[in-house]
């Protein structure tokens, strides 16, 4: 694997799937903690406005390409990732490893009725699956000890964190090593979409890089208006970007 690739000032870890899977299943074999951060174009637009979120995000020991868009936007801006890592394929990847190696995992996120569902189907797809604990996503700053503590007493080697930006990262960044979770991956609202909540978007749409506009087809009054909005600062974002990267001519020689 070749070294980081920088995109918008920020470190981008390029690698595949299989990849990433062997990177987390090394960390709980060597007992060391991995802090895992997805970007997608929305996210990248939003650690520009949010330094706490840049902060969280840049403090992770890998950083993955979860959006499409990103890895576009990397080819054009001469940072090549090799394929997307999306959040939710990494987390079913590493939930089916957990369950063959016998490694414990927690979930953490949702509301409690999305997770109750969500540990249902996870138990029904993965029978064998050690599920060390769990915990709905809503508590105040103020326990974000109490439950570090509580996922560390639980035994869990992987934590799955299905919390919305910035509070999962912000979240990991202060207490992911009191966990003692050795994979720690903010998966988002994947906790939604295996709960049956939410669809995803067919895998078609998938590669066009369509996901965000099915998603906001699903909830066009909460969604709508922001991804149009992060995706246009997005595109704008790349553009500049190629610009400056661009070198400018060099003038014509005058011959006199």
């Amino acid at each position: 694997m070749s070294g980081r690739q920088s995109l918008f000032g920020v470190e981008l870890d390029p690698l595949t799937m299989d990849e990433t899977v062997e990177r987390c299943l090394g960390a709980v074999r060597d007992g060391r903690q991995l802090e895992i951060g997805v970007v997608n174009a929305a996210k990248l637009v939003n650690m520009r406005r949010d330094p706490r979120l840049a902060r969280a995000v840049a403090g992770c020991d890998l950083v993955l390409a979860d959006g499409q868009a990103v890895v576009w936007a990397g080819r054009i801006l001469r940072a090549p990732l090799p394929e997307r890592v999306a959040g939710i394929d990494l987390f079913l990847r590493l939930l089916a490893e957990a369950e063959s190696a016998g490694i414990p995992v927690y979930f953490l996120g949702a509301k409690q009725e999305v997770l109750e569902e969500m540990l249902r189907r996870v138990a029904g797809r993965f029978p064998g699956l050690k599920v060390a604990g769990s915990r709905n996503g809503y508590f105040d700053d103020s326990e974000q000890e109490a439950v570090a503590g509580a996922i560390a007493r639980s035994g869990a080697q992987m934590l799955f964190l299905g919390m919305t930006s910035p509070k999962k990262e912000i979240f990991t960044a202060a207490y992911g090593a009191r966990t003692g979770a050795r994979v720690v991956h903010g998966v988002g609202g994947s906790f939604d979409i295996l709960a049956g909540v939410t669809r995803r978007a067919p895998e078609s749409w998938q590669r066009r890089g369509l996901e965000w506009l099915y998603r906001a087809l699903q909830e066009p009054r909460r969604l709508g208006r922001r991804y149009l909005t992060t995706n246009a600062a997005f595109v704008l974002m790349t553009a500049r970007e190629f610009i400056r990267l661009t070198p400018s001519p060099a003038p014509a020689n005058r011959s006199h």
